[in-house]
């Protein structure tokens, strides 16, 4: 029987059409290349990257988030970023389930993807389902990365807007972030901030932030309870309506990846491990010689 795909996504496609074409372009499957290629952008839709270490409450404050963005009559789409397993090339997707109570909503629409070993946890597929959500006609595109490796500052290739989110625990490990996560966010956001050091934590984070050229502003947050997830809110819908600086530095970043992709479509890297297993089997094997075959 004969799959027909969409050929065209716009903001009148409907959530089970948008999800068929996904796969389609997330699995490279016939007719992905036409989907991509007939994508049309009428608005300007703000793309915000949620990232942080583990445990630091990612799915859960973008749960609350969602709960004020799609009010009133606004539409959210939702990319979370599962880890995928380096050994056995799977995935956890387990932030459908995090996000459960949002799965009925009209205005809602969710969808997990693998990292499929990409080496900061953003894939080409990341980019182009990003688009994909962008032509659909959502208000707001929300990217939950993994928060390990380089994801942290590769969102800012992808994302306008960068939310930071940290974890307070006795408030000198402000020492511990990283630089490249203090240059690429737009927003600091201490996360259950009703643990002991949390007003000490946020206090040296805006004095670290202050330091940068353009104030980046720090707010406290409790999740799970919704509370401080307006001001955030309200941060994400002003900066949302202003001019992306970024914009030319983060078109050239996903240049970069999609040439990247395609100059190495082919080289999988569970077929790769298979081939390098037999061939490292030989007696002359020699690393720099077998990669010369791709």
């Amino acid at each position: 029987m004969k799959t027909t795909h969409p050929t065209v996504i716009n903001s009148h496609t409907g959530f089970r059409t948008l999800a068929r074409a996904l796969t389609v372009v997330e699995n490279d499957l016939p007719g992905s290349a036409d989907l991509l290629r007939g994508l049309h952008f009428d608005r300007n839709v703000p793309i915000i990257g949620v990232t942080g270490p583990p445990g630091a409450g990612k799915s859960t404050l973008v749960n609350a988030l969602i709960n004020e963005l799609v009010f009133p009559n606004k539409k959210v789409a939702v990319l979370a970023i599962d880890p995928t397993s380096p050994f056995n090339f799977g995935s956890l997707l387990g932030d459908r389930i995090r996000m459960a109570g949002h799965f009925n909503h009209p205005g809602v629409f969710i969808r997990s993807l693998a990292t499929r070993g990409a080496l900061g946890g953003l894939s080409a597929k990341t980019i182009e389902m990003t688009d994909m959500l962008r032509a659909a006609g959502f208000d707001y595109v929300l990217i939950e990365t993994v928060g390990v490796g380089q994801s942290e500052v590769e969102i800012a290739g992808l994302a306008d807007i960068t939310l930071v989110v940290l974890v307070p625990e006795g408030g000198d490990e402000i020492q511990t972030i990283k630089s490249g996560m203090m240059e690429i966010a737009d927003a600091f956001i201490v996360n259950k901030a009703d643990r002991e050091g949390a007003d000490v934590f946020a206090n040296n984070l805006k004095k670290m932030a202050g330091q940068k050229e353009e104030a980046v502003p720090v707010f406290k947050t409790i999740a799970s309870q919704s509370r401080g997830i307006a001001d955030v809110v309200e941060f994400i819908r002003s900066h949302a309506s202003s001019k992306n600086s970024r914009k030319e530095f983060l078109l050239a970043e996903k240049a970069y990846k999609l040439i990247q992709q395609k100059r190495m479509s082919g080289i999988g890297r569970a077929k790769l491990q298979q081939a390098i297993a037999e061939a490292a089997d030989k007696p002359d094997f020699n690393l720099y010689k077998f990669i010369e075959q791709y």
